[in-house]
């Protein structure tokens, strides 16, 4: 019971929330209302006229064929009008439905790009791209449907029995008193289908993620042979979703059969009594066909909008998951007197820092790490010792949980975010382009740059000569992720991305891992040339790669348990020399 009633709430809360969306849109809503009402009137008026005209033919050679034409004429205008208002109430509807739509999927993707990086690494990114897009297509279908059903229906249910009404009063109590049955059956499908919709984008949203991680990593798929186990995972995913879908189905298809039983009875008991009374001489001939064709559209709307709660259920089930996703807490907003940060000189310091992804998990306790202006700094140890945590910190990809982290003397948390970031340049293992030419992944993190400058940066990361060799040069389109060139071109392209901007922090990680040994030197090369006179964190596997850092902070477990050159620390025959020792090692 109690579920029942906080899905209750879950889906009026949620329904509350399309209303604001709807808001700014109010006159479109009543546009679309005045329509809705002349569509209704002119319906519901074309049986009168069909029932004047049964009364005209009393009988053989008793046709009032002048009086039948002009009904005739006025018949075509009314059904002309209907046709053009309901043709204009969809173009309305479909305004406000897309128009919502946008604003609702503009707000969230832009909600998304505000979550921090906590939130993306803890969630599937199919799981926010479902919500994004299916999600949102389904509620722009339940939305729609709605708009063009829900509002023609209730005024055709209030239309139908005000004409009832001015034939005959008893007909209209017999209507409004089986009415309630009707109202039940929409009542109890609806109660039913809004958790299995919402369970049913749920597991649609896990297909999604599925599907992306498999297809987005098939080489390695085919590579350890995982093509067995990955179409169990997708049955078994498939399975679910075909599972919750029976359900939500079942339920919403117990509509059209009960509400037409509903119909049924109702056209059954207006008929009867009509019958009764058109005998008695209470109603006409014509009278009581009119009383039929508006007890068949009493009903029907019924029909149609016990067909549209279920659409609408599944609509706010999937509106609900967007708004769960907008309603994630945002990252800490800059203070209000943040400080704009502009080139800086690239001091960085770690005064007790304390940070965990897990509270319960231990990681870096009491960092303290004082960088002077042009270091270059090695970060080396074992994988998952915190190289990258530390790195993410300093961008501010994560907060820290206690301590201050400061650069030029001023805590990050003072410094507005973008323009701490302005002053970090990251070139990753992981390299990611976007689907655009080759000169606008290199301006990405400088969009104003010239073609001069692209081209310097290009030659500095010694990419100039293979871009030369592209289709179109720098105009060359180059696929999504850099589906169309190879690893280590991608590479080049990204250090040439940070290379056109100049940053006085450099942040490489693992910068050059997907290089061959001979691009390699070259990059290294521009490295030297990139590195003079600015701070610069390296983390690294491969310790030749760092011989010549001013400083070598070796990790463990969060901990920064030696410090110093290649040298000092060889010398002192500890974690590092192992480390080093372990690599180079003659069999």
């Amino acid at each position: 019971m109690s579920k029942k009633i906080s899905t209750s709430k879950g889906s009026a809360s949620t329904i509350r929330r399309v209303l604001r969306l709807i808001a700014p849109y109010r006159f479109l809503v009543a546009l679309t209302l005045i329509l809705a009402a002349i569509t209704v009137i002119t319906t519901l008026y074309a049986p009168v006229l069909t029932g004047h005209g049964v009364d005209l033919i009393l009988g053989p050679g008793q046709v009032d064929f002048a009086a039948l034409g002009q009904l005739a004429v006025r018949l075509v205008v009314v059904v002309t009008i209907t046709a053009v208002s309901q043709w204009l109430m969809s173009m309305v509807n479909n305004r406000i439905t897309y128009q919502v739509v946008r604003d609702i999927r503009v707000q969230a993707f832009e909600h998304l790009e505000q979550l921090p990086i906590r939130y993306i690494d803890a969630h599937r990114p199919g799981d926010a791209i479902s919500r994004i897009t299916t999600d949102v297509e389904q509620f722009s279908d339940g939305l729609l449907m709605g708009f063009t059903q829900l509002f023609t229906g209730i005024l055709t249910i209030l239309g139908t029995l005000a004409f009832m009404l001015s034939i005959d009063w008893r007909i209209a109590l017999v209507v409004v008193l089986l009415t309630p049955l009707s109202i039940f059956v929409a009542r109890f499908i609806a109660e039913h289908t809004y958790s299995m919709f919402r369970v049913q984008s749920e597991t649609r949203a896990e297909m999604t993620s599925l599907v992306e991680e498999l297809v987005g990593n098939e080489h390695l798929v085919r590579a350890f042979g995982y093509e067995q186990r990955a179409e169990d995972r997708f049955e078994r995913v498939n399975l679910d979703l075909q599972s919750c879908g029976v359900r939500a189905v079942f339920f919403s298809s117990l509509t059209n059969p009960c509400t037409r039983f509903v119909n049924s009875v109702v056209y059954a008991a207006v008929g009867l009594l009509g019958a009764f009374i058109a005998i008695a001489g209470g109603i006409t001939v014509g009278d009581l066909s009119a009383v039929l064709n508006y007890a068949n559209q009493y009903t029907k709307p019924f029909n149609d909008i016990s067909s549209v709660m279920t659409e609408l259920q599944n609509a706010l089930a999937c509106a609900q998951r967007v708004f769960d996703l907008i309603d994630e807490p945002p990252i800490q907003p800059d203070a209000p007197d943040a400080k704009v940060l502009h080139q800086g000189a690239g001091r960085v310091c770690f005064e007790h820092v304390k940070f965990r992804y897990d509270p319960k998990v231990p990681l870096i306790e009491d960092m303290n790490l004082r960088v002077y202006p042009g270091q270059r700094i090695a970060l080396v140890g074992p994988t998952g010792c915190g190289k990258t945590t530390l790195v993410n910190l300093l961008m501010r990809f994560y907060e820290i949980d206690g301590g201050t982290l400061s650069v030029d003397d001023w805590s990050i948390n003072r410094i507005t975010r973008d323009s701490l970031r302005a002053n970090l340049g990251m070139v990753l293992q992981e390299t990611w382009l976007k689907c655009g030419t080759v000169a606008e992944n290199i301006a990405y993190g400088k969009p104003d740059a010239t073609r001069e400058e692209i081209i310097a940066a290009a030659k500095k990361a010694r990419a100039h000569s293979f871009i030369c060799r592209l289709p179109q040069g720098y105009d060359t389109m180059i696929a999504e992720d850099g589906g169309n060139i190879s690893q280590g071109q991608k590479q080049l392209l990204c250090i040439a991305r940070v290379m056109l901007r100049k940053p006085p922090i450099l942040i490489l990680d693992e910068a050059t891992s997907s290089i061959d040994t001979r691009t390699e030197v070259l990059v290294q090369d521009a490295f030297e040339e990139l590195m003079k006179g600015r701070t610069s964190f390296i983390v690294a596997h491969r310790l030749s790669t760092i011989k010549n850092a001013d400083r070598i902070l070796v990790m463990k477990a969060g901990n920064i348990i030696e410090s110093g050159t290649h040298e000092e620390l060889l010398a002192k025959g500890g974690f590092y020399a192992e480390l080093y020792e372990s690599q180079f090692a003659k069999v």
